[in-house]
């Protein structure tokens, strides 16, 4: 993570507690709220660098100046999202009034909270998984899962990474991501800034199911991956990945294992057997994460 990248896009006021690296270590969020101090939160805990300096409207709308490149109107597609993806693929989320056309979220105006997610890579925190997820040269059909903010897609990345790198015993394989909310490839003007191996293309901002369906027709993967799998329409198009003898790597919410027949949409390939892995990642109370990975008759094997 670049220092500069993310102090930068706070008001000039505050950026003194970014001097420095210290603050880096542990990083995942900076929650911005008006009226109140910015709250770091580190894996092991929350802190409040500034504690006596309070959000005003005038600060937060120059971080919205900052964070656009004074083009917030150039943002309209992601700010009906809910969030600004920025170099370094940091990805800020927003709060505050919402616009409504037609009875539909067409935006958010009078801006009032800010979420800074931080981009970590994490380089290496799938190599203990891999092994298990791998068959002959391509892999089983595999989903990672766990409750929000513990580290599902991280693994995720990871994961894209070392298959399309390859090592000295496999060779690389052609990946595609579809990126719908620009978190695994953290995509800025079309550039990721995430790395996500040499043989891994990427299409950001597109939903996921028109996304997978158009990928299997243009770029022939050998493996798709696709983050927050949630609604029918996506496990249609996985199912009709999987039929077509592409291998699918996806995350779901969930907080075990048997909660996955619990989801209607995703028994039928639960019971049918169509994932061979699941991998369950934990965060521990001292901030770490612990992973068990079952195979496709929900059976732990590692």
């Amino acid at each position: 993570m670049e220092q500069f990248t993310l102090s930068k896009i706070f008001p000039t006021a505050v950026r003194e507690a970014f001097a420095g690296e210290a603050w880096q270590e542990g990083l995942e969020e900076i929650r911005v709220r008006v009226g109140q101090p910015l709250e770091f939160c580190f894996d092991s805990g929350i802190r409040y660098l500034v504690p006596d300096f309070r959000m005003h409207m005038t600060d937060i709308a120059e971080m919205l100046n900052y964070i656009s490149d004074y083009s917030l109107y150039a943002y309209r597609e992601e700010l009906r999202q809910g969030y600004i993806t920025i170099e370094g693929g940091h990805r800020v989320g927003l709060a505050g009034g919402t616009v409504l056309e037609h009875g539909k979220l067409a935006g958010i105006r009078h801006v009032s909270f800010l979420n800074v997610r931080v981009a970590h890579e994490r380089k290496g925190c799938a190599k203990k998984a891999l092994p298990y997820l791998r068959s002959r040269n391509s892999i089983y059909n595999t989903l990672f899962l766990s409750e929000p903010g513990a580290g599902k897609t991280t693994m995720l990345r990871d994961c894209i990474r070392l298959l399309s790198r390859g090592d000295d015993e496999y060779p690389g394989i052609k990946v595609c991501v579809v990126d719908e909310r620009s978190e695994i490839a953290a995509c800025h003007l079309g550039m990721p800034q995430n790395d996500l191996g040499p043989r891994t293309d990427v299409l950001d901002g597109c939903g996921k199911k028109e996304g997978m369906l158009m990928l299997l027709r243009s770029m022939s993967p050998q493996i798709l991956a696709v983050d927050e799998l949630g609604d029918e329409r996506d496990f249609q198009a996985v199912e009709q990945a999987l039929y077509s003898g592409c291998r699918v790597l996806g995350t779901v919410h969930a907080g075990n294992i048997r909660d996955l027949s619990a989801k209607p949409c995703l028994r039928r390939l639960t019971e049918r057997k169509l994932f061979g892995r699941y991998v369950r990642i934990e965060r521990r109370e001292d901030g770490g994460r612990a992973i068990q990975i079952y195979d496709g008759s929900m059976e732990k094997i590692g």
